[in-house]
């Protein structure tokens, strides 16, 4: 991948991309796409080559991990998919790769498994060095999670346990003699919420301190995420909000980072606003099921069944992790108790956990072969993702912008 080549130990590949955008003021966003399916990845490389636009992914521990994850792909076979992929496609523009929620309890199972704040860090540090031989670009340290806190974690509890995995981190890199790696700090989540401003400054200034201190300012990150008006209910970004967020840390070379950018009705707003960076995930597994419908639509008519929508429900539910999305005073009924078009979002939201369920695959084998006569299954599902991909990159002004990112990397 392009982009992993040029990069040099002076600079990471993202530090040298942020530092341009700023220096030229471009009112550009880059768009990170969660790899939350086979499907989703392609069409993003695929998006990025015709549209010249550096590909981007951000995956979270669970959708790739040591374990496999929800996806079946560890670090290292992730990037080796990304390099197969991508060599099969011929792409030629920059493929960069990022870690999401890095930190203690920001994987479901430690939360669901009780994990103990020794069993946690080990996990995260493992997973960390993971993400380091695979080759990543940008580590997100989220260390605003603990089930133990009464409400948000204390901002001195965050500061440390985030300086203390920039630290693993960076000292992991540096023994296995790999490139220099960009950071990504704090959270928009509900939990351990880095939103008001005196909030963010306070993080801000401990941070540079903290860092300083430790003999780690070169790992200053030059990603902040911050509370933009999102999340998975939401759908407006809020400028205004964003402006001021930008305002604190631009001036210190680093960029905000918007998080559950999915649906969201304004994308053109980020680069007016110059925010660097959003990520997009449950919205691409949406895209993707309701495409899947539309097929087995042409599989009815065409007098056939494969039960895909039945089998993809049927295996979200068991999963459970469809639970994870409710509501307030829905968190004690039934899935069969929801209204029918709830139960349809919680399906398409949690679709990505389950596409590797070998009921699911089958069905979808199925359903393929049943509708390949009349239509081409893997294209179509393919194109409706792209078409979705391509409305961001247009609306974040990444049209062409390659060409741009690998000058930036030259300089």
């Amino acid at each position: 991948m392009t982009a992993r080549i040029i990069a040099d130990d002076g600079e990471s590949v993202f530090g040298q991309i942020v530092r341009g955008m700023i220096e030229a003021d471009a009112p550009v966003t880059l768009l990170a796409v969660c790899p939350n399916s086979n499907a989703v990845v392609r069409a993003a490389l695929r998006t990025a080559e015709r549209l010249r636009a550096p590909a981007i992914f951000a995956a979270t521990l669970n959708q790739v991990d040591l374990d496999g994850g929800y996806t079946g792909w560890t670090p290292s076979t992730f990037a080796a998919f990304l390099e197969q992929e991508a060599s099969r496609a011929g792409t030629s523009v920059p493929v960069l790769v990022g870690l999401d929620h890095g930190g203690p309890w920001t994987r479901d199972e430690h939360l669901r498994d009780g994990y103990s704040f020794v069993e946690t860090m080990e996990a995260v540090r493992a997973s960390l060095s993971a993400c380091i031989d695979a080759g990543y670009n940008l580590l997100h340290i989220d260390a605003t999670v603990d089930p133990n806190a009464d409400g948000e974690v204390e901002l001195e509890e965050v500061i440390e346990r985030t300086v203390g995995l920039i630290a693993f981190a960076e000292a992991n890199r540096r023994e296995s003699g790999r490139l220099r790696i960009a950071f990504e700090v704090g959270t928009e989540e509900v939990h351990g919420e880095v939103g008001d401003l005196s909030r963010f400054r306070d993080l801000v200034r401990k941070l540079r301190v903290t860092l300083d201190s430790q003999g780690l300012a070169e790992a200053w990150p030059v990603f902040f995420v911050g509370r933009v008006g999102t999340d998975l209910h939401t759908s407006h970004f809020d400028a205004r909000a964003a402006t001021e967020l930008v305002r604190i840390i631009r001036p210190l070379g680093s960029a905000i980072k918007g998080h559950y950018t999915d649906y969201v009705d304004n994308p053109a707003d980020y680069p007016r606003a110059r925010v660097g960076g959003a990520n997009v995930g449950p919205e691409f597994a949406d895209v993707e099921v309701r495409a899947l419908e539309k097929l087995t639509a042409v599989e009815r008519d065409m007098g056939m069944a494969s039960g895909f929508m039945d089998v993809l429900e049927a295996a979200v539910v068991a999963s459970g992790r469809w639970r994870k999305w409710l509501a307030a005073d829905e968190r004690q009924s039934d899935f069969d108790a929801l209204p029918t078009e709830r139960r349809g979002w919680l399906t398409r939201t949690g679709s990505r956990y389950v596409w590797t369920n070998p009921s699911v695959v089958e069905a979808r084998r199925q359903l393929y072969e049943n509708v390949s006569e009349r239509v081409d299954p893997d294209a179509f599902v393919l194109a409706g993702i792209e078409q979705r991909i391509e409305r961001y990159v247009r609306a974040f002004n990444l049209v062409g912008f390659a060409e741009k990112v690998l000058e930036m990397m030259n300089d």
